[in-house]
């Protein structure tokens, strides 16, 4: 049912866009890289967060790490991960699968200024085995309410 949201939802909202399905799993960062052939930092995974009241969808480059003292200086609350149930109850979507595409019901999607460093990048497309291939720019057209700076990169020192 979530892979077939999202293809509705891009057929309705982006037409340009199209849902690549592969036969490998693309559910983890490494697995969706490797099916892909890009590198991992391109998959642009997408996290259900609440911080506080506050329930959001983040979009970031697959080797970031959410902050949370960037987290709880933007949103004035520390992020908590939702677990894989509430994912699936408020997006529609499974964990390896979670992207801002086809949602249950509207959330707040952020999107991580660290995405920029890239021409394309590839968010999830609902399930287990499908990707879509989309500009930071296009992705943030679509779906993103704010750009956000609230995740660390693997060379960057810091606390989360």
């Amino acid at each position: 049912m979530s892979a077939r949201a999202v293809r509705d939802w891009l057929a309705a909202n982006a037409p340009d866009l199209r849902l690549i399905e592969v036969a490998e799993s693309t559910a983890t960062v490494n697995e969706a890289a490797a099916a892909l052939g890009v590198e991992p930092a391109r998959i642009a995974k997408t996290l259900a967060v609440r911080a506080g009241e506050l329930l959001f969808l983040l979009v970031t480059r697959g080797d970031a790490r959410l902050d949370n003292r960037k987290c709880r200086d933007t949103t004035g609350a520390r992020p908590r991960m939702l677990s894989a149930d509430e994912t699936l109850e408020v997006t529609g979507h499974p964990v390896g699968g979670v992207c801002p595409f086809g949602l249950k019901a509207p959330l707040p999607v952020y999107v991580d200024a660290s995405l920029k460093a890239f021409d394309m990048v590839y968010p999830a497309g609902g399930c287990l085995n499908s990707s879509v291939e989309v500009t930071p720019e296009h992705l943030f057209d679509l779906v993103g309410d704010r750009w956000v700076d609230l995740c660390r990169l693997p060379d960057e020192a810091g606390g989360a």
